[in-house]
């Protein structure tokens, strides 16, 4: 009997063997198949617009806030992008100063304070929260949340830029809990100990320890949360008004302007757009431009942590 196992472990070194060089092409691949994978997105994308991109008028572009690409009879389209370019800041930026310090505070009583069944319960609902799709949400902010602004603030209006950064704040707080969580959870206990047996309080041993100890975590879930929101399309579309304007005055009534996003300017018109035509094309620009947005954050994250790391070093 032992001699059976023996042959059969026999062949299956030798079959590894020869597998290898293939799993070895298989990684490989693997390996490069999400640079593949964004260069070919970028192609395509640069195809379609391709043969506008020598016409485009960047000034225009970028600083009018006017996008007509169907005006009356007798007038040339504007595509003027200055205000979808706000409406997409705008979303992003206060949806961050919502879902950053919920999600950070519900990933430290989690990693710090929460046990058992607790901690158990809320990791389930937090991975559930972040499969709802995007459309419920754009359902629950059209739906509930913007009589319940009417109602609150007095306004004539729930769609504007709360609502939409309401949604998108949701929707970006689970990915944010799991990484800082993750990353806290991390820190080895020996840290904890030490800081407690110095005296320091559990509140002292989370942001004079714990924070800067994950931060390089902590700071990834951030960024990760702001590529999030930038690109988000349906809830952003249904829950922020449609309307592509820039406020002439900067106010917190400007919370409750509607706003228009380059993703949601894109799935709302892209259906029109005939094939080919300039204002299908300008879209794609459009895209060219958020994709590009989405490779800046991305870089900029990994050039700010692989610094925190150099300072740690």
């Amino acid at each position: 009997m032992r001699s059976v196992f023996q042959g059969i472990r026999i062949l299956g070194s030798r079959a590894l063997d020869r597998a290898e060089p293939v799993i070895r092409i298989v990684i490989y691949l693997s390996g490069w198949s999400s640079i593949l994978f964004v260069a070919a997105i970028f192609f395509f994308i640069i195809k379609e617009a391709w043969p506008i991109l020598p016409q485009v008028n960047w000034g225009e572009f970028f600083f009018e806030n006017r996008w007509l690409p169907n005006p009356a009879e007798g007038n040339d389209p504007v595509y003027g992008a200055a205000g979808i370019l706000y409406g997409t800041f705008a979303v992003t930026a206060v949806s961050m100063c919502i879902a950053m310090p919920l999600g950070l505070a519900a990933a430290v009583y989690i990693s710090e304070f929460a046990t058992g069944k607790v901690k158990e319960t809320l990791k389930i609902l937090v991975e559930l929260l972040a499969a709802i799709p995007s459309i419920i949400w754009g359902f629950i902010g059209l739906v509930i949340v913007s009589p319940l602004i009417q109602d609150i603030f007095n306004v004539e209006i729930g769609v504007n830029l709360l609502n939409a950064s309401l949604m998108v704040s949701m929707m970006a707080i689970p990915l944010i809990v799991s990484i800082s969580e993750d990353s806290l959870r991390a820190v080895p206990d020996s840290y904890r100990e030490a800081a407690l047996a110095l005296g320091a309080s559990r509140w002292e041993v989370i942001y004079k320890v714990l924070f800067p100890a994950a931060k390089n975590g902590l700071l990834a879930a951030s960024m990760l949360g702001v590529g999030r929101a930038v690109g988000e399309t349906m809830a952003v579309w249904m829950a922020s008004g449609g309307t592509e304007s820039i406020p002439d005055e900067f106010s917190p009534m400007i919370l409750f302007e509607r706003v228009k996003a380059m993703t949601a300017t894109i799935a709302s018109e892209m259906p029109d757009a005939p094939h080919g035509g300039e204002h299908y094309m300008m879209l794609f620009v459009v895209g060219i431009v958020l994709l590009l947005i989405s490779v800046v954050i991305n870089v900029i994250s990994d050039l700010v942590i692989k610094g925190i790391k150099k300072r740690n070093a």
